[in-house]
């Protein structure tokens, strides 16, 4: 399959409802040109599956100021006002879930567990209609593992075969979320030559990745 493909190849595959793990902490790490697209596409009823909201302008935010967000799941929306209005209008479905909880569940999810167990959220209202399990005379909540239909992730640079590697703080989430997607596409800032990147270096194996697009 050829993994090289222009941007609307690589979101054609997108339709409303799907659930979608977008990479990206503060919106730093994520592929903002595939955003556009989608907004551009406009599908609708989305599962988006990312750290927080965004800005109203930036990163998973323009997905929500355009209505094509029925559910969130994230760690905190602090950053997009817009966000928090419309949880509280009953608009938008926000199911908040403590950071660490969070990248873990996607982990078990890339690793084909059921679920993870963590002691975060035993006595808050985290625990509220979740299954406790006591081990050793202490309690810890069973998280499910979170997988998704699609990921978009933002690469730094990636070769032809989708070896993938992220500058600095942008790694946050994406390696991890690209182990969890039936489909994942790369958004990337360069495409190299297989062999550019030294094997030591690479962050996301190209096995994980079925899309690369270039951009900006």
């Amino acid at each position: 399959m050829k993994k090289i493909v222009d941007i609307e190849k690589a979101i054609q595959s997108i339709s409303d409802g799907m659930s979608i793990m977008v990479g990206g902490f503060m919106a730093v790490g994520t592929p903002e040109f595939l955003i556009d697209a989608l907004v551009k596409k406009g599908t609708k009823d989305l599962t988006i599956i990312c750290n927080d909201a965004g800005y109203p302008d930036k990163g998973v935010g323009k997905l929500i100021s355009n209505g094509q967000v029925k559910k969130l799941i994230a760690s905190h929306i602090g950053l997009n006002p817009l966000a928090g209005k419309l949880m509280s209008d009953g608009k938008l479905e926000v199911i908040l879930t403590p950071q660490g909880t969070l990248i873990e569940q996607i982990r078990a999810g890339g690793s084909g567990l059921g679920g993870i167990l963590t002691p975060t959220g035993i006595g808050t209202i985290v625990e509220e209609n979740k299954e406790i399990i006591t081990i050793d005379g202490k309690k810890y909540l069973l998280e499910k593992a979170l997988k998704a239909d699609i990921a978009l992730i933002g690469g730094s640079i990636s070769d032809t075969k989708g070896n993938t590697i992220y500058n600095y703080t942008t790694k946050n989430f994406n390696p991890t979320m690209a182990t969890a997607a039936n489909t994942v596409i790369v958004g990337t800032g360069k495409i190299v030559q297989v062999g550019e990147l030294h094997v030591d270096n690479v962050d996301t194996p190209s096995i994980f990745i079925d899309y690369i697009v270039e951009g900006r």
